[in-house]
């Protein structure tokens, strides 16, 4: 299909001027992007230099213990360890770019996201449009939203090419800098719900000395479902979306993609379909034979899974989200020929991925195994009141989300010294389990780590989208600490 034939409502537009002149915002936005235009490094280089800020304090942690030799040979080893303890992780987050990137690139989706992006006709509805579904999307689920997002906004630059496309880039990533973890894939919520996801001695730890918390579970419904949790995701979604809408540049300071350097190419829908030559070796990729077998297995799995689980909802994780996508793809895409160009063109996307996740497992090693989580997390403890515990602990969640990010593996180790504190300190435990997730929320605005999926679809360098987001972060922060102290206020201990 041809750019001439698609549908009036599929064809690029430019933009209807209709827009206030640039605000005090968008200036300061403005401000705020020159700034980490200059200052801020490539994704790569922030991960080289968090590992040297670990390393320096593991190794001053362990120095008065053990000696100078023994704490650095310790350090260098828990280190060497920990570099390839993500590998099945990293493998699971390529495959979240490569198989959102081939089920969006098909042609059913793609016409959904087009008849999206026919919706907004001005740079700045445009900007905070795909904010507002990027976090929707992310409370169902954090890996869709991603990929989702992000070729939403890929089309929206195609149609109106005046806008900010740094702007557009960084709106589709705020799910995950927002609201994820307070929705359907927070790890967190799910672990504590789940009553196999943890260990027997931090379950004990939930429960309480009276066992005030039956078995140490705490269902979805005193975490993400409490009116409180559901409150901070409303709230988030109007002040981040309206952020947006305000902070995006007018044409003066507008960067678009062309002006980046960067080629968008045709939509998806005017690609022509692969071209074998017509071998008898080729024959099975051209038809959709192979693909209807592959639906039909896969789709089996994936309805055995959900249908056996205890808890359906706690079946839908990494693997049953890539392996979803696959099968959607697959089926979607019809031969194996146009499943494979769609592969093959997702696959620049991950590079940054597989550079970048051996260098955060070797921080999380040596924050986790030479127990700095533990004296962070003590010192926090020490300076909270039942009032004030809440904000102290979002706090806490953040600053080691930038070293550590990972909310499912981080909760793991973090859980038995918050829940403990929150038993001592008569605070809602489910409320904690939220409070935990919004501050590793928080941590994704300033840590390029959960970028690189996006950035690497778009083209672009973690220091063109962090003026906008570092923006976002300024504003949310406080927001964050008011909202998770005064609304504990309104809940009782333990549930």
């Amino acid at each position: 299909m041809s750019g001439a034939e698609l549908p009036e409502s599929m064809k690029p537009s430019l933009p209807v001027r209709l827009e206030a002149p640039e605000g005090a915002l968008a200036r300061v936005a403005a401000r705020f992007t020159a700034w980490a235009e200059r200052w801020i490094p490539d994704a790569f280089v922030f991960a080289l230099l968090a590992t040297v800020i670990v390393v320096l304090a593991a190794f001053a942690k362990l120095l008065g213990a053990r000696g100078a030799g023994a704490a650095a040979l310790e350090v260098v080893n828990v280190w060497g360890a920990g570099f390839w303890e993500l590998i099945p992780f990293t493998l699971q987050m390529a495959m979240v770019i490569i198989t959102g990137s081939v089920l969006a690139t098909t042609r059913p989706v793609y016409r959904l996201i087009v008849q999206l992006a026919s919706v907004v006709t001005t740079p700045r509805a445009a900007v905070a449009f795909v904010a507002l579904l990027a976090m929707i999307s992310s409370w169902f689920n954090w890996g869709f939203s991603l990929i989702f997002s992000a070729m939403l906004a890929r089309e929206i630059a195609r149609r109106l090419p005046a806008v900010d496309y740094r702007a557009l880039c960084a709106s589709s990533f705020l799910g995950l800098g927002s609201i994820w973890a307070q929705g359907l894939s927070g790890s967190a919520a799910l672990q504590m719900a789940t009553p196999s996801a943890l260990q027997p001695a931090i379950r004990a730890i939930v429960a309480g000395p009276l066992n005030q918390v039956s078995g140490g579970v705490i269902p979805l419904t005193s975490t993400i479902f409490l009116w409180q949790s559901l409150l901070c995701v409303v709230v988030e979604i109007g002040v981040v979306t309206t952020l947006m809408y305000f902070a995006t540049p007018g044409a003066e300071r507008a960067k678009s993609a062309a002006m980046l350097g960067l080629t968008l190419g045709p939509s998806p829908l005017e690609a022509e379909d692969p071209q074998g030559r017509g071998t008898p070796g080729e024959w099975l990729e051209y038809r959709p034979y192979l693909s209807v077998l592959f639906v039909a297995l896969a789709g089996a799995s994936l309805v055995s899974t959900f249908a056996t689980s205890p808890e359906p909802l706690n079946a839908l994780n990494l693997n049953t989200l890539n392996l979803g996508f696959l099968t959607l793809g697959v089926a979607l895409h019809g031969t194996p020929a146009r499943l494979m160009r769609a592969v093959k063109e997702a696959t620049p996307g991950i590079w940054g991925v597989v550079l970048q996740f051996p260098l955060y497992a070797g921080l999380a090693a040596l924050i986790v195994k030479t127990h700095l989580n533990e004296t962070i997390a003590g010192f926090f403890v020490s300076l909270s009141t039942r009032q004030t515990y809440p904000a102290l602990v979002a706090i806490y969640s953040a600053v080691l989300g930038v070293f550590v990010p990972s909310g499912g593996s981080k909760w793991v180790i973090e859980a038995p010294y918050v829940m403990q504190a929150a038993h001592d300190l008569k605070v809602h435990l489910g409320w904690m389990v939220a409070v935990y997730d919004l501050g590793e929320a928080l941590a994704n605005l300033v840590q390029p780590f959960w970028m690189l999926p996006v950035l690497g679809l778009f083209g672009l360098k973690a220091r063109d989208v962090m003026g906008y987001t570092f923006l976002v972060f300024l504003v949310l922060t406080p927001l964050v600490l008011v909202l998770v102290t005064v609304l504990s206020l309104t809940l009782p201990y333990p549930l």
